[in-house]
């Protein structure tokens, strides 16, 4: 006991805790969860890989059982539990999660109904074309190998893939204190973007994009709006919006409208998608559906929403944006191990970091073919030597003893050169010559000197070498091998060299496998406006003299014959009356403008529906109006028109006509839209054109009638010009811009009224109180 007691060594439980942490977090950030922006592969990727070859379950070659592939990649390289490493293989070859599948799969890997693949004992798999060039040069030494997790294997610390697999697959993990999230692309633009790389390392963002213009998802859809992927190509982080490509089919006999949904954003289960959609049709949040199917095939998707025929297909599809998956967010996070540490990379990052990585696989391939080029013409040097001293050669041989005393005896001894010393002298500089080789080898005086390794070549030697077909071979080989020789050394000694040969291997993998972008990128921003969900129809909007207001559909109102009843548009109070009844569409914007000359916005669709037999709402309520303030006229506008006006007047007298423009950009709290003089308030609007004519109304039973252009536009913010000259304790009762040859019907407080031609109406003429206009006055 008192032994065991010497072996615990007390330490601090919070420091133990943070550094076992850091630990812990260090090892799932670099060993699992995020990819290496080189190859784009995280650790179990790339084992998985790695195994496959070495199994030689090449894309020719005959399938193999999945889970023969899981038990070598679990018992050779990745110690952890068999349906993880299984899950990463179905992921590989899925067409709908991988835009460039990496593994070939035989059998049920899964649908996009979220469909389990089926056991790995019953699925077979081999590495798919594309994969191969992630290991492409693997065998020569092109990049470092580490121990497995128990020292009895070595596997690639990373891959030397020609391929920019980050960008063309993406990626995705969560790991300690940090996630990825990277959406893929399409190979031939990424390539693309490489080469211009390549040509111009200081290129911009924006030059990229030239290139690359967004996420290519393998399931297509539609990006709305350039603004996230902007933004993520130029900090690392962004969002973008996939939205479902849906079309709406009218049937040209009935009329009615159909939803057919092609494409569905990525990583997003159709078939929760459709159980989503029937129960919000289920629990009425979504109206105008009156079927829903799955018709989806091997030949593609096509999901059918059948629309009710009082149901607008746009406003409906519009709704299923809003409210489900047809139209999801997807958060870019560009992270990445760089140098072995996690990284927030940009585009121009990921690129260069790859271009570096093909940069010293292509040196350190060129370093390995030049040794292997060197070392056979080393061989065939020395089989040459011995073609021209064939018969001393083998006399020598038979008569030494022992393979190892012809050996040493090979080496010992002088040759002649021969008809072979022409040969050697295109060697040039010793540019063939292996690195190792000592200098007291090879051509010395006149004589060629043996190394072990040519003594070796020549007791290998097979007799049907000695033809003189065979010897012409063997010239022709070294000379295209001092040929080879000078083109890798031209490869090492030019930077610019080098860069053509990575810029032929990439042009090599695009045209090899590049294909169409399939996600179409459109302008639009993704926000769905409040209107896209409202149907467009014509309402009467009726405001009441207290302050009350609806509207209801213009449908309510049918046309009666002579003498019919009517219909009543509101209930009222005792002593309230319909002060302005105008029609609108739902779209529409209603200017409110107020007794203190203020004006607020408010669309037709947020104001209160309701039945003709109910009062409304207090529209004091819907605005932020102040005490004793109160609404005096509406106008529908759809559009802030050029070359509209806004014409008012106050009970003063006061007109003022200003740009319809000038109210285009609506406040919460409202504007100021005449300044007024203590005492005074704003009695009527309208609209004009520029060339209409005004008449204004005093209580006295005065009127005046003008051409508008007699008034100049004002500011905004301005007072006015008198319109009318008022009698003391005469005001300004109502505002008219005639249009037509309508009539005016003017009633007085007692109920006297008098229906005149407003053409009876001249330019600046009174009219007297009752029940007739007297033309002698002047205003």
């Amino acid at each position: 006991m008192s032994d065991l007691a010497r072996e615990i060594t007390p330490v601090n439980i919070e420091e133990e805790l943070k550094n076992s942490y850091l630990d812990y977090a260090m090892s799932v950030i670099v060993g699992r969860a995020l990819p290496d922006v080189r190859d784009g592969l995280k650790p179990v990727h790339r084992r998985v890989l790695y195994a496959m070859n070495v199994l030689g379950n090449d894309w020719n070659k005959a399938y193999k059982k999945s889970a023969r592939v899981v038990g070598d990649v679990i018992g050779k390289y990745h110690p952890h539990g068999d349906s993880a490493v299984y899950d990463t293989i179905v992921r590989m070859a899925q067409p709908f999660s991988l835009r460039y599948m990496l593994v070939d799969g035989q059998g049920n890997f899964g649908s996009i109904d979220g469909d389990s693949a089926a056991a790995m004992r019953y699925t077979e798999i081999r590495l798919a074309k594309i994969a191969h060039e992630l290991m492409a040069d693997l065998e020569k030494e092109t990049v470092d190998f580490v121990d497995n997790y128990d020292g009895t294997e070595r596997i690639p610390d990373v891959m030397p893939t020609k391929i920019p697999n980050l960008l063309v697959n993406g990626a995705s993990g969560i790991a300690v204190g940090m996630a990825t999230n990277i959406p893929p692309h399409n190979l031939t633009e990424v390539i693309n973007g490489c080469l211009a790389y390549v040509d111009d390392e200081d290129i911009s963002i924006e030059g990229l994009m030239a290139h690359i213009p967004g996420p290519d998802f393998p399931t297509a859809a539609i990006i709305n709006g350039r603004r996230g992927i902007e933004e993520a190509y130029r900090t690392g982080r962004g969002k973008v919006y996939i939205r479902a490509r849906a079309e709406v089919e009218v049937d040209a006999k009935s009329g009615r409208e159909t939803i057919i949904v092609h494409e569905i954003p990525y990583q997003v289960n159709k078939a929760r998608l459709i159980e989503k959609i029937a129960e919000l049709v289920k629990e009425k949040r979504v109206e105008g559906i009156s079927a829903l199917r799955d018709e989806s095939d091997k030949d593609g998707m096509r999901i059918v929403i059948e629309v009710k025929r009082d149901a607008v297909g746009e406003v409906v599809l519009n709704n299923l944006y809003s409210q489900t998956q047809l139209q999801v967010s997807f958060g870019i996070n560009m992270v990445a191990l760089h140098h072995g540490q996690p990284k927030i990379m940009n585009l121009k990052d990921i690129i260069a970091a790859f271009v570096r990585h093909r940069r010293e696989v292509v040196t350190r391939r060129t370093i390995f073919e030049l040794r292997k080029a060197r070392d056979r013409a080393h061989i065939l040097e020395a089989l040459a030597v011995a073609l021209a001293n064939i018969d001393p050669i083998i006399e020598l041989i038979r008569r030494a003893p022992t393979p190892a005393e012809a050996k040493t005896a090979l080496v010992a001894q002088a040759w002649d050169l021969g008809n072979v010393a022409a040969m050697l002298e295109r060697a040039g500089d010793d540019a063939a010559r292996p690195e190792w080789l000592e200098p007291e080898f090879g051509v010395r005086d006149g004589k060629y000197y043996l190394t072990e390794q040519q003594a070796q070549a020549i007791l290998d030697l097979r007799l049907q070498k000695l033809t003189g077909l065979e010897h012409e071979k063997l010239l022709d080989e070294y000379k295209e091998l001092l040929e080879q020789i000078a083109e890798l050394l031209h490869i090492l000694g030019s930077a610019d060299r080098l860069m053509e040969v990575i810029r032929e291997e990439l042009e090599l993998i695009r045209d090899q496998f590049g294909d169409e972008r399939r996600t179409e990128i459109t302008a639009n921003s993704a926000d769905i406006n409040i209107e896209d969900l409202i149907n467009q129809e014509d309402v009467v909007v009726t405001l009441s003299h207290q302050g009350y207001v609806k509207y209801q559909p213009l449908t309510d109102y049918e046309a009666q014959r002579r003498g019919g009843k009517g219909k009543s548009a509101a209930r009222i109070k005792e002593e309230d009356f319909i002060d302005r009844l105008l029609v609108a569409n739902t779209h529409d914007t209603i200017l409110c403008f107020s007794s203190r000359g203020r004006l607020y916005w408010m669309k037709v669709y947020q104001l209160p529906e309701a039945s003709r037999g109910a009062r409304g709402r207090p529209i004091v309520n819907l605005l932020p109006l102040e005490a004793d303030e109160r609404i005096t006229a509406i106008l529908p506008v759809r559009e802030y028109e050029e070359g509209v006006n806004v014409f008012m007047a106050t009970a003063s007298g006061t007109v003022k006509k200003t740009a319809l423009t000038e109210f285009s950009r609506p406040r919460s709290a409202g504007i100021i839209a005449v300044n007024l003089n203590e005492g005074d308030e704003l009695i009527g609007v309208d609209l004009t054109s520029g060339q209409d004519e005004v008449m204004l109304f005093s209580a006295a039973g005065k009127v005046v009638r003008f051409k508008e252009d007699a008034v100049r536009a004002m500011g905004r913010t301005a007072t006015g010009v008198r319109g009318i000259k008022l009698a003391e304790n005469d005001s300004v009762v109502s505002l008219i811009i005639p249009r037509g040859e309508g009539a005016i019907l003017t009633v007085t407080q007692n109920g006297y009224g008098k229906r005149t031609a407003a053409a009876g109406v001249s330019d600046q003429v009174a009219c007297h109180p009752g029940r007739y206009f007297d033309q002698s006055h002047r205003a």
